[in-house]
């Protein structure tokens, strides 16, 4: 068992240097005369993450108040630290000038965009994406576009960070906002362009993003997600609406294949254009499937005044034209010229994303799909999307985490038994959850949509997928959802180095599938 580590924060090579008392005036806040005015290169907010240079961020937390590891962060190279009232009576004596910062949560993303020199003029052209499906595959076609257009492309998603031509493993689907401003500088040094950018409710919430403006945002679908933070659908959309407040974003994009699409639109404070796959919904812009294969799904994205860009990606399903559409709509929102576009993308849209419709057997060999889903949405469609491209059997195999969402548990487990041939529920990331208990959850959906089933309840993702290779033949399909691109597995709090793409290429392997 090999212990995972979590890859460091990128910061810029030549970092701005800012006063303290730059940053004070800032932030509105008290630089009392005295106070010894030191040079700031970083901020921080995790001692684990500190630098010399930095200010550190003591705010309060869940279970303690930063300012308890103020020494420490000090320890770490901290110059001065920013607290609010009730960090200075935890603080005591420290050796480095202190500001109060009330709501220091808030003003964060505020202080990391100042400390870290990206100011409007200084930003590449950004893009937000958010939506409960979709995020990773919009970013990811719009860094592909960017790349096929002759940008310099930068990237942050749930999978990878992309900074021009370097890729990085990420972090969180949204970094914090110190992360996030570090990263963007760093962009800013490599010359990028144009940045897509996943934007979760969390970091809504959260206030990850505060201090990016976004050139042009958009809006992919809402479904059931996350339902362990939100009491409602009407709760979990509201905490997205922000992202097309007039003081975060120029432009919108606005898919229309969900009902919320609408809801999102009509509460939207900027400029939108809509897009749809959808026959029975007007938009401006359609988009329509014209080819699907194993590793294509072809389409013609059509706009109001005779537009007209004919491209594919190379993963299965509609739903992943539309998330496609949306890039190309973002790039011709933002300035691109369409025409360009069209001419640049006529061969198709270079980004296959690992761990999503991510298909791993060799040639000749039943289809293996190593998916991220983990909401009933996506999983139907993937579901739905690989039977179009499947002439034998289809068998899925599903893993959900723990200290999630349980409700959507026997939602899947349904879902999953429904749409399949035969059916295995597996572990995936248990975290401090009995592995046993979600497997059940899943398998009671599972058996009590369809009774007389094949579904089986299996300990191990290592032995389900190779029970799930042993049931397939050419021509057949296995989906085993959950494990997608990462390269670890969250158990009782440690990240153990996993990667389930790695497993069913062995699977096959053993199986004589090379």
């Amino acid at each position: 068992m090999v212990e995972q580590s979590i890859p460091p924060i990128l910061r810029p090579d030549h970092p701005n240097q800012v006063r303290l008392s730059a940053l004070a005036n800032e932030l509105g806040v008290e630089f009392t005369a005295g106070t010894e005015d030191v040079v700031l290169t970083g901020v921080s907010m995790n001692t684990s993450d500190v630098r010399k240079g930095d200010i550190f961020f003591a705010m309060p937390g869940l279970k303690t108040h930063g300012a308890k590891f103020a020494s420490q962060a000090i320890a770490e190279g901290a110059v001065a630290i920013a607290t609010d009232t009730e960090g200075l009576g935890i603080l005591g004596s420290v050796v480095v000038p202190v500001i109060t910062v009330e709501n220091p949560r808030r003003r964060l993303g505020q202080a990391a965009r100042f400390v870290y020199g990206n100011s409007a003029d200084q930003m590449p052209l950004m893009y937000g994406v958010t939506g409960t499906n979709g995020k990773t595959s919009t970013v990811h076609f719009l860094s592909a576009i960017f790349r096929q257009i002759g940008a310099v492309p930068g990237m942050s998603s749930s999978v990878e960070r992309h900074i021009a031509d370097d890729i990085i493993i990420s972090r969180l689907t949204s970094p914090e906002a110190p992360e996030s401003h570090a990263l963007i500088a760093r962009m800013r040094e490599h010359n990028v362009t144009d940045v897509g950018w996943e934007v979760s409710a969390q970091a809504l919430r959260q206030h990850r993003v505060d201090g990016i403006y976004f050139d042009v945002v958009a809006f992919t679908n809402l479904s059931h997600d996350h339902f362990d933070e939100f009491d409602s659908y009407e709760q979990y959309l509201a905490s997205k609406m922000p992202l097309f407040h007039k003081t975060r974003a120029g432009k919108g994009v606005v898919c229309l294949d969900t009902e919320y699409g609408q809801t999102f639109l009509e509460a939207s404070e900027i400029p939108c254009v809509t897009i749809t796959l959808r026959e029975d919904v007007q938009s401006d812009w359609k988009v329509k499937v014209t080819d699907e294969g194993v590793g294509l799904t072809a389409f013609d994205l059509t706009g109001p005044n005779g537009e007209k860009i004919s491209t594919s990606v190379p993963i299965i399903g509609d739903y992943m034209a539309s998330n496609a559409g949306v890039a190309i709509l973002m790039a011709i929102q933002a300035g691109h010229d369409w025409k360009k576009l069209a001419a640049d993308l006529k061969d198709g849209i270079k980004a296959p994303i690992a761990g999503r419709g991510d298909n791993v057997a060799p040639a000749g060999a039943p289809s293996v799909y190593v998916d991220f889903g983990h909401t009933p949405d996506s999983i139907e469609m993937t579901i739905k999307a690989a039977r179009k491209v499947t002439s034998g059997k289809l068998v899925v195999v599903v893993g959900l985490d723990g200290d999630r969402d349980k409700i959507k548990r026997p939602m899947i487990g349904a879902i999953c038994a429904r749409l399949s041939d035969a059916m295995i529920v597996t572990d995936h990331n248990p975290r401090f959850e009995d592995p046993a208990i979600i497997r059940q959850m899943i398998y009671d959906g599972a058996i009590a949509e369809r009774p007389d089933h094949d579904i089986r309840n299996l300990e191990g993702p290592e032995r389900a997928i190779r029970i799930a290779v042993s049931m397939v033949t050419a021509g057949d399909t296995i989906i085993w959802f959950g494990p997608g691109h990462q390269e670890h597995r969250d158990i009782m709090g440690v990240r153990t180095k996993y990667s389930g793409r790695a497993q069913a290429k062995a699977a096959l392997a053993e199986a004589g599938w090379k």
